[in-house]
């Protein structure tokens, strides 16, 4: 079968070669992937930045879509034929996170699923949805189930929110959408003009350009009566983490969800007091949220938005196109 490794970190050492085809276990499952959604975390885990003592060779990426086409003897949640995506975390079903739950990872702690064959466990799949392709399945795992976490779980946002969603990548989008049908007014930033049209089609409110208007909270700030908005999805880490907070109203919730800008940043905590401000950390979600989420996309009849696809023998290109930051939604690989 043909399968991608990371031979030697960087994006030129991404090798298509052939392999034999694995078999499932009495508890597995093998399925067939037919397309693939790349995260900023795979470049990372690509270029050796993330995990720098990681064994090479190693297969990469977590986020698959495709059909089953055998099951262990006692696998009873799947049969042949059956689509299905992939689940990050294979043993965080529900609840809370432990470590525990989040130590078994696709993708990074246990080898990606970049190959035409997977063998996984039962848990570690969710079913697809019938009126969404391959390759618009392929991208939920990591970005579609990060901003349904970040949005609908725990903490629930009233009625009628402002939502401040940072930049128009994967998950910045499925916020977008997410909240836009769930009838939160929203606001997007992007550095390009052309992008920010494109989300104001998908029901973006209105939009704010970063490059253009570098103190940008403080336009958040006028778009919404200097109140702040309730709630910001931040991508960005430490390049945006102040802004987001001063965008912020008193009591409102940040979530961070990314590091594109980096992982370290000075903070005045004063500050953080006087606002009254909820932080929390996103760690993508359990598989009750990935089927919560699944459920409201077909209610909604919502697309994923896929700024490209890429044959898997063209697998260095689309990692180039990520790096360069120049898409808009979902970056897809297919077979």
């Amino acid at each position: 079968m043909k399968q991608i490794q990371i031979t030697h970190f960087g994006i030129d050492g991404l090798t298509l070669v052939d392999t034999p085809e694995p078999e499932p276990g009495p508890r597995d499952v093998l399925v067939r992937w037919r397309a693939w959604s790349l995260n900023y975390l795979d470049l990372l885990i690509v270029e050796g930045s993330y995990q720098p003592n990681l064994p090479l060779p190693f297969t990469p990426l977590s986020d698959a879509a495709g059909e089953v086409v055998a099951v262990g003897n006692d696998v009873t949640a799947w049969k042949p034929g059956d689509r299905v995506v992939s689940h990050l975390f294979i043993n965080w079903q529900d609840g809370p996170a432990t470590p525990e739950m989040r130590s078994a990872t696709i993708g990074s702690a246990l080898p990606g699923l970049l190959a035409e064959f997977s063998v996984l466990p039962e848990r570690a799949l969710v079913p697809l949805p019938s009126y969404l392709s391959y390759a618009e399945g392929a991208t939920l795992t990591i970005a579609g189930v990060t901003a349904w976490n970040a949005l609908f779980d725990q903490p629930l946002l009233p009625p009628g929110s402002t939502v401040l969603l940072e930049g128009t990548g994967g998950v910045s989008i499925f916020g977008l959408q997410l909240a836009h049908a769930a009838g939160f007014h929203t606001i997007i930033t992007s550095s390009s003009d052309e992008k920010l049209a494109r989300a104001k089609a998908l029901g973006a409110d209105a939009t704010v350009n970063y490059r253009t208007t570098p103190a940008w909270a403080n336009e958040v700030r006028r778009l919404t009566g200097d109140r702040g908005v309730d709630f910001v999805l931040d991508i960005g880490g430490a390049s945006t983490l102040n802004e987001s907070f001063r965008a912020t109203r008193m009591g409102g919730t940040v979530a961070l969800v990314g590091m594109l800008g980096g992982t370290k940043l000075e903070i005045d905590v004063l500050n953080l007091f006087r606002s009254l401000l909820h932080i929390r950390g996103i760690g993508v979600g359990s598989r009750a949220s990935f089927l919560a989420l699944l459920r409201s996309l077909q209610a909604r009849q919502i697309h994923p938005v896929i700024d490209r696809e890429f044959p898997i023998n063209d697998t260095a290109a689309a990692f180039r196109h990520l790096k360069a930051a120049a898409h808009f939604g979902k970056i897809v690989i297919t077979l």
